[in-house]
């Protein structure tokens, strides 16, 4: 799996003109589920997103997590976080399948959701607007291949 998280002040995903969810003060995930990426995986990087502090304390460190602080999450599915770009033009063979990806896509959310947080999403599959005011900017990467396997 791979994951872009974004700590931000607010971010919407519309879909067809009406937005389908929004947060405010929080973490923009946009996921990737990829071949080979299971349930346990999923759980892992949960995890680590929902604890990841990179909230400022009162002395300006980044210091403080998501619950913390009272942080939302705005989860949206993305595919093209397995772009192979040996070309101009992607290739995106190494992307799980919608078959194998919606359920781990809506696991990731489901254990979110179970850690207490409050959790907006995307629609898998669909024509997204996503809109965000980056707070920092502070962006992380996450890719499950170089941090357990």
């Amino acid at each position: 799996m791979r994951a872009v998280v974004t700590r931000v002040q607010e971010a919407s995903v519309t879909i067809d003109g009406t937005v389908r969810g929004s947060i405010q003060r929080g973490y923009l995930v946009l996921l990737g589920i990829g071949e080979g990426d299971t349930e346990k995986e999923a759980e892992r990087l949960a995890d680590k997103i929902c604890h990841l502090r990179v909230f400022y304390d009162d002395e300006g460190k980044m210091n403080l997590d998501l619950e913390t602080v009272g942080g939302e999450l705005l989860v949206v599915s993305q595919f093209t976080l397995y772009a192979d770009l040996k070309s101009r033009r992607p290739g995106f063979s190494h992307a799980a399948k919608p078959a194998t990806a919606i359920p781990l896509y809506e696991h990731f959310i489901a254990y979110c959701k179970a850690q207490g947080f409050r959790v907006e999403t995307g629609e898998f599959g669909a024509d997204m607007q996503v809109a965000s005011v980056n707070d920092g900017p502070v962006t992380i990467l996450y890719d499950t291949a170089e941090l357990w396997r």
